[in-house]
């Protein structure tokens, strides 16, 4: 840890520096940058985690409560291919109301309509959530999800993985270890999954430093990580929006950078466009950052929370990778390139 914590506290720009070296490891020099092209559909919103940083959930009977129905849920997935999009992420609250038999038959009647689409679903707390209210294990439910049609598992839920910053930001809500159970399950049944991070809450250092090292530590007993992806706390109309500690774009870096670095082990990198805007967006890809995630069609957690950047399309993809001189490429779940898209010039002109 105090290597780390050394490597922490070294200027920004060495920093990514030594964060594109450690690329290269994993992604030749001229390869493009990817996104994917992909849904967020939050099928419900009542919740019974009641975290502090969230202001997408709502209690059973409140007004605005919902759960959508399947053909609501199947109009999302026809839009998504309609635009050519590949990855369907289904993500929602910890609903105590739903069974166990919601969820198979969500994902079998998607599966069933839909053979095309990559079926990202449910975060581990989700799954957690399955697991308490079934009785059964997390492989158990796991197994569940796969036979009904499952292809991957989003990571998130990690926020930090350190149980002094759970208890705070998120006291009902799972464990580190209960995270890394569901991630360790699903990956022992051959399902890849993303990790994440939520930064710029109450944490130190020192925890996103053992956030990592939790990462790297399973990634190496697994191998089932594809992906990583940083960002930044996002407090509007949450209840920790009075909370005086304000990320910089300065830290997104160092973030983005720190995981190239640490995460030696876990193929990509993701800068989310989402969360911290194009500009920022674009500088990470020099800071060791492959990949700008998802073109995004909807996403409602997040953007309860106030965030205003939401690409669109697939020319604002081109547009953002083109200008650092770079090649871009539209992937799959598993990061197969689906189709290139070249850029003539080299040098960087987003500056």
């Amino acid at each position: 840890m105090d290597n780390l914590h050394a490597l922490f506290n070294q200027p920004l720009l060495e920093l990514g520096l030594m964060a594109e070296a450690a690329k290269a490891i994993h992604i030749p020099a001229d390869a493009p940058v990817t996104f994917v092209i992909d849904r967020t559909v939050n099928y419900t919103n009542i919740c019974n985690v009641d975290c502090l940083f969230c202001a997408f959930y709502r209690h059973e009977g409140e007004s605005d409560a919902y759960t959508l129905d399947y053909d609501i849920i199947a109009s999302k997935a026809q839009g998504l291919l309609n635009a050519g999009g590949t990855q369907l992420l289904l993500q929602g609250g910890v609903n105590p109301g739903l069974p166990m038999g919601y969820y198979t038959d969500l994902v079998k009647r998607l599966r069933a309509d839909f053979p095309a689409l990559t079926l990202h679903c449910f975060s581990p707390a989700e799954i957690e959530g399955m697991a308490e209210i079934s009785g059964q294990s997390l492989k158990a439910v796991i197994a569940q999800l796969i036979e009904a049609g499952i292809d991957s598992i989003p990571g998130g839920g990690a926020e930090i993985l350190h149980d002094d910053v759970r208890r705070k930001i998120s006291p009902k809500k799972t464990r580190t270890d209960g995270w890394l159970d569901v991630m360790r399950a699903a990956h022992e049944l051959g399902l890849k999954t993303t990790a994440t991070m939520m930064y710029g809450s109450v944490e130190t250092p020192e925890h996103i430093l053992a956030h990592l090292e939790k990462i790297r530590a399973l990634q190496a007993q697994t191998g089932g990580f594809t992906a990583f992806i940083p960002w930044p706390l996002q407090k509007a109309h949450t209840k920790l929006q009075k909370l005086p500690r304000e990320t910089t774009g300065q830290d997104f870096l160092r973030i983005i950078a720190l995981s190239r670095i640490v995460l030696d082990n876990v193929p990509h990198i993701q800068s989310s466009w989402l969360t911290v805007g194009e500009k920022l967006c674009q500088t990470a890809l020099w800071f060791g950052a492959d990949d700008i995630g998802g073109l995004i069609l909807e996403e409602s957690v997040v953007t309860e929370a106030g965030v205003t950047y939401q690409p669109k399309s697939v020319e604002d993809a081109l547009k953002l990778i083109h200008a650092t001189g770079k090649d871009a490429a539209q992937r799959d779940t598993q990061y197969n390139l689906l189709k290139t898209h070249p850029h003539s010039a080299r040098t960087p002109v987003f500056c």
